[in-house]
């Protein structure tokens, strides 16, 4: 049985601090192909097949991306509604997914909020 999860066409992709930039300079060419191809998914689909997305918890989603037989993974979250904000992401190279690995992005995420705070309270 395929799972869909459904979501709001058009988001707009926002990145917060390096971490995912530094995780996607780290991969092959090939690898950075199909995470922009998942991405664009993500970005202009209304509803996105679990193989791609995957919801860990407390707010937090997993893209989910395989190639040549590697799993990669990528956290994020989304934030007024459709605003989609990449966190890091990783090779993964176990079943489950590594506790820290989650820890790190909801560490990240708590970040992410703190700093919007700050933001919105400068104005």
């Amino acid at each position: 049985m395929k799972l869909f999860v459904f979501l709001p066409m058009e988001r707009k992709i926002v990145l917060f601090g390096d971490y995912f930039k530094d995780f996607v300079k780290s991969l092959d060419e090939e690898v950075r192909k199909k995470i922009d191809y998942v991405l664009d998914m993500l970005k202009s689909l209304k509803k996105i097949n679990s193989k791609f997305v995957k919801h860990i918890g407390d707010g937090l989603f997993e893209l989910r991306i395989e190639w040549e037989g590697n799993i990669y993974r990528v956290f994020f979250i989304f934030d007024e509604g459709n605003i989609v904000v990449l966190f890091n992401g990783f090779q993964k190279k176990t079943q489950k997914t590594p506790i820290k690995e989650i820890e790190k992005a909801l560490r990240i995420k708590h970040e992410y909020y703190e700093y919007k705070r700050e933001q919105d309270s400068e104005l």
